[in-house]
């Protein structure tokens, strides 16, 4: 997919960082972002490379980047591996500039293993599927004692709300017309109304576990290319975690549902053939690998592990319907809209209520009974 955004180029960055006195360049720009929702550039200065991001002000203006912003400075001081911000002189992090607003970000230490893969594609092995599990725990652990209170109504933010409720419905309606380009069309509340109904099998299963998820800032993103990596061999290890943008106030088991779900099915075959869903390839030993990952660093209780089953099938409408505000209100693209409401709000929906999606989640129901010592199909609780 090709970027919604022109490059950034030398002359507007080094105008950027003009208001940045400790840098002093760029000299030229290294990489440029394959990313479609912002323009994001590897840039290098005579103090060395800089990560700088523009996004357009009706996806994040300096008050919907600050809250990002504030996320990473708690995770960094808690020993996490994210990028640094860098402030202005005048102290910004969130610099606005006509329609645009910039970030800019050091570069940590790793290499961009998977930086031209595709978002939705497999890890290359079990072992990358660990690492991401483990740093994935360490940026939980580090996550807690952040309060701030969920994100404003924004693009492209991963929440959870709707079916962290007891009344999916009400809070979908709620959700809808927070986002006017969403309330006014029809397609989105035939798709909205398809998924409550397919959804709600898992909804029910979620309910009674709901209590016992605490409340958790998380990344929501956490696929193998937002990660960079030790060296570029099937034994590299995930040395930071990069792209916060669509960070919010869920909780963990929703972080790990995300990595998982995004890791190890492979949602674009489904999108090319629809009509098979039995041909979407799900990598079950990723699975396995990215769990035992994060567990060595963060072990599940016997409530999150049950939970991890239907969340699966439930962590992605929040994002979908974010997505599809963005190309309705933002691209005005009424194709690209329709491929985020039926295809992934919708789809994904048919998807788990398939026999493909079905097998993954009895994969993991499986899992979580034997981790808890039960035999399949017992008593949750």
């Amino acid at each position: 997919m090709k970027p919604d955004w022109a490059p950034l180029t030398v002359p507007e960055v080094r105008d950027l960082l003009r208001q940045f006195s400790m840098y002093d360049g760029p000299i030229e720009i290294l990489s440029t972002s394959p990313r479609p929702f912002s323009a994001a550039s590897v840039v290098q200065t005579r103090q060395g490379p800089l990560f700088i991001k523009r996004h357009h002000h009706t996806v994040r203006n300096a008050e919907g980047l600050r809250e990002e912003h504030r996320f990473l400075g708690h995770l960094l001081a808690r020993g996490a591996p994210v990028p640094r911000v860098l402030s202005s002189a005048s102290g910004e992090t969130a610099i606005e500039n006509g329609e645009w607003t910039f970030e800019v970000h050091d570069v940590p230490d790793g290499v961009d293993l998977y930086r031209d893969a595709v978002s939705w594609t497999p890890f290359q092995n079990a072992r990358h599927a660990r690492s991401a599990g483990a740093i994935l725990a360490r940026m939980h652990r580090a996550s807690e004692g952040f309060s701030a209170p969920l994100r404003k109504a924004r693009p492209l933010v991963a929440s959870f709300t709707i079916f962290a409720s007891q009344d999916a419905q009400s809070k979908m309606n709620r959700y809808v017309n927070a986002r006017l380009v969403l309330a006014d069309n029809s397609m989105v509340r035939n798709c909205c109304s398809e998924a409550l109904e397919l959804l709600s099998p898992f909804h029910a299963e979620l309910q009674p576990l709901l209590s016992a998820l605490e409340p958790l800032w998380t990344h929501n993103d956490l696929h193998a290319s937002n990660l960079l990596w030790n060296d570029t061999g099937d034994n590299a290890k995930a040395t930071a975690i990069i792209d916060f943008g669509l960070a919010d106030r869920t909780n963990a088991i929703h972080d790990l549902a995300h990595a998982i779900e995004r890791n190890i099915v492979e949602w674009l075959v489904l999108a090319q053939d629809p009509s098979h869903p039995e041909r979407v390839p799900i990598h079950f030993d990723h699975f396995e690998a990215l769990i035992a990952g994060y567990e060595s660093v963060r072990p599940l209780s016997d409530v999150e592990a049950a939970a991890l089953a239907p969340m699966m099938a439930l962590c992605h409408p929040e994002f979908a319907l974010s997505e599809t505000d963005y190309f309705l209100g933002v691209l005005h693209s009424e194709e690209r809209a329709k491929m985020a409401c039926d295809g992934w709000l919708a789809g994904h929906a048919r998807w788990f209520r398939d026999a493909a999606g079905n097998k993954l989640l009895d994969a993991i129901r499986h899992w979580a009974d034997r981790r808890c010592g039960r035999a399949y199909g017992a008593q949750r609780t």
